[in-house]
């Protein structure tokens, strides 16, 4: 950081989850870690198993935890999605839902998830973006509590489990046209209106492509009728697709992996006939290679009309 600034106040939350609204009176003399997240980010849910656990190891030597909900994706303004979040994970400090970006330009942050590291007296003293880090980070920690002790074992465990770093070879590719990028459906993507759309013979690598009559929106890529399908070439050990859907009844979906059922390589939103259901949103893992990671080709067939799928991303 090139100057220390003073820990911004938590005012123009639209809501707080797990705590009253907090002010600086509840915060001074305490170490603060302010944590900014998003309810369908992958970076985040594979760092948070570490934010609660320093939640519970040093909350009596004084430190406080607040997480920021900044939404995305313009669903994550739900708040019963993101108390939803909250309880799945379980998030186990104060979060204040960050719904109108008031906290995040006051911090003037960038990044999901973010993490400040903030004095007794209020003064910002590190940040860190993006996940990883996380020895670097408990130790700055301890320092700023004036403790000095064995990390705290963490071992994180389904989507949260750290990816295969050595083995990623795709990138998070969102499928909305404001972002999207290598679709490879044959005469490109028509914005903002229905078209019948095909998939390729063959994709390239990290490649993707719709079947079926799609509506391609700024954010998403929205199914028109029940049977569209989409498709994507991948190398990673873990395929996601953050997945919404306004319809009154779940949207069932099949995967396959190379044109089969996924087995043991399901994820844990997949049974290993490859049949999961959309029922709200959030990210879904479809994909967990076991064995050999090797590229692949990831499909999912909607069996009915409603779903919005918006980015695909890896592990």
């Amino acid at each position: 950081m090139p100057e220390l600034l003073h820990m911004p106040r938590l005012d123009g939350a639209t809501g707080w989850l797990k705590s009253e609204p907090l002010g600086p009176a509840d915060l001074r003399g305490h170490v603060v870690l302010v944590n900014f997240w998003t309810l369908t980010c992958i970076n985040w849910l594979r760092q948070e198993p570490f934010v609660r656990a320093w939640s519970d190891a040093y909350r009596d030597d004084g430190l406080i935890v607040v997480g920021a909900h900044t939404p995305e994706f313009s669903f994550e303004r739900d708040i019963e999605l993101v108390r939803r979040a909250t309880q799945e994970r379980p998030v186990n400090y104060p979060v204040a839902v960050d719904s109108d970006y008031a906290i995040w330009h006051a911090f003037a942050n960038h990044y999901w998830p973010a993490l400040y590291f903030i004095d007794e007296d209020g003064v910002i003293r590190h940040q860190q973006f993006g996940e990883g880090s996380y020895e670097e980070s408990e130790r700055i920690l301890q320092q700023l509590l004036a403790i000095d002790r064995k990390p705290v074992h963490v071992a994180p465990t389904g989507v949260e489990a750290q990816a295969d770093w050595d083995h990623l070879r795709s990138p998070e590719t969102y499928l909305g046209y404001a972002r999207g990028e290598r679709f490879a459906s044959p005469s490109g993507a028509a914005l903002d209106e229905k078209r019948d759309y095909t998939i390729p013979s063959a994709l390239q690598l990290n490649r993707w492509a719709l079947g079926g009559v799609w509506t391609v929106g700024i954010e998403r890529v929205a199914l028109d009728q029940a049977g569209g399908r989409i498709a994507y070439r991948f190398h990673a050990r873990d395929a996601h697709l953050v997945l919404f859907t306004a319809a009154s009844d779940p949207v069932p979906f099949r995967v396959l992996l190379d044109g089969e059922a996924p087995g043991v390589s399901r994820g844990v939103d997949v049974g290993e006939d490859g049949n999961g259901l959309l029922t709200d949103g959030r990210l879904y893992q479809l994909i967990r290679q076991r064995g050999e990671v090797r590229e692949r080709t990831l499909e999912i067939t909607f069996l009915a009309a409603g779903a919005e799928p918006f980015v695909f991303t890896f592990g």
